[in-house]
């Protein structure tokens, strides 16, 4: 599918993912790309360089997926969305009701805004939650839905309700299931961020850094910039409707990324473990690496940059950037 010509609206385009989706955008032929954000999380700065090339705008009169008749305005003229908005996984957790209106019935209004408007193709930001503990590894997109938390109730939810709007009209959707997202432009500092900010901080400030339980928890940890060129792809691709793994499927501890980021640092800090909270021990996942297979296969879409790359190039954003 060629993107030529063609009018692309980002929701929540000038968030952490987001941000490097419209970049990555601009890369293509396309006629516009119209940021729609709230900035709840998203910050201006982090769309500098995008908005140098005259394609690029942030639309005007707001950028809340709660509200309906904006998000219908924004819509008009556009030819595919790409929806990245969402409240965060920690968020959720203490703010459910909230996280049901924003996440649940904020994608149905979405979905519907798509609908009415006509859009051609939605590209959905789902996540690998969905899945809660492997089962086997790697955990194909077939895994069974495990989750246990608020968060990933709502992205199956989504998920649920694209397949409804795909069978009851007709609307092209690819949801793509993140795995565990790392880079510039991730909260750093504030209450709900990643694990991979939180050691940097720790580090930064000359403090052990800490792990919870042995260690031996593993994820699978993608750069940014991959996943935005994971949604172009899935954008362009001849793909009608799926859902789609975005990893690396490489298998890492938290001991090893710890050791990792302590080694790039040039840190001669020691770890200190800690137990789980009893509530950290009932809800956390332990283990989630995700298959590539299908990604690779039907949207072409393979990642590019090894853990070690990525977190220089977050470094270095971070040196930057104080």
């Amino acid at each position: 599918m060629e993107l030529k010509d063609k009018n692309i609206l980002v929701i929540g385009g000038a968030g952490f993912i987001g941000s490097f989706v419209v970049a990555e955008l601009l890369k293509e032929k396309v006629s516009k790309v119209v940021v729609y954000d709230n900035f709840a999380r998203g910050k201006k700065e982090y769309l500098t360089t995008s908005l140098l090339d005259e394609r690029c705008s942030i639309f005007p009169i707001g950028g809340d997926i709660r509200e309906i008749d904006i998000l219908n305005k924004a819509m008009e003229g556009m030819d595919y969305v790409i929806c990245l908005a969402a409240m965060w996984l920690l968020h959720c957790k203490d703010f459910p009701r909230t996280a049901f209106d924003v996440n649940i019935a904020g994608t149905f209004n979405v979905l519907e805004a798509c609908v009415n408007n006509n859009i051609k193709k939605l590209i959905w930001s789902s996540s690998a939650s969905v899945y809660g503990d492997a089962v086997e590894l790697p955990m194909t997109e077939n895994h069974p839905f495990n989750n246990k938390n608020f968060y990933g109730a709502t992205k199956i939810a989504g998920e649920a309700m694209c397949t409804a709007f795909h069978d009851r009209y007709g609307l092209e959707i690819i949801g793509l299931r993140y795995m565990n997202v790392y880079g510039p432009h991730q909260d750093q500092t504030a209450a709900y961020t990643g694990v991979v900010p939180i050691m940097l901080n720790k580090i930064d400030a000359n403090e052990a850094p800490i792990i919870n339980g042995d260690g031996s928890q593993a994820y699978d940890f993608i750069y940014v910039e991959d996943v935005a060129i994971a949604n172009v792809k899935a954008l362009k691709s001849n793909i009608t409707y799926g859902f789609y793994n975005v990893g690396t499927e490489v298998q890492t501890s938290i001991k090893t990324l710890c050791d990792l980021i302590l080694s790039l640092k040039n840190s001669s800090l020691k770890v200190i473990y800690k137990p789980y909270s009893e509530d950290d021990a009932r809800s956390l996942v332990q283990n989630r690496i995700g298959s590539i297979e299908k990604a690779e296969n039907e949207i072409g879409f393979k990642f590019e940059t090894s853990l070690e790359q990525g977190l220089k190039k977050l470094i270095d954003w971070r040196n930057k950037n104080n």
